[in-house]
């Protein structure tokens, strides 16, 4: 599974959304991500990609766009 893959289904997963509707995501844009969805966001990213989210990155990451660029920190590449 590609990196872009691994990514799009944690959003997918956290928030039970359309794949077609992931990319225009940002942080409580849907009812699903608020500070829970969040975390558990953040807790799929860290198991699909095996890294830990540093806490001030955990906050930035403000929406689908803004967490590509975050991810780039942890040696994370989109094709």
């Amino acid at each position: 599974m590609s990196n872009s893959e691994i990514y799009i289904n944690a959003f997918i997963e956290a928030f039970e959304v359309d794949k077609n509707s992931v990319c225009e995501l940002k942080y409580e844009s849907i009812p699903e991500w608020d500070s829970v969805g969040h975390m558990v966001l953040m807790a799929a990213l860290e198991e699909g990609f095996n890294i830990m989210i540093d806490m001030e990155d955990i906050i930035d990451f403000s929406g689908f766009d803004k967490g590509k660029e975050l991810l780039k920190k942890y040696e994370v590449t989109f094709e």
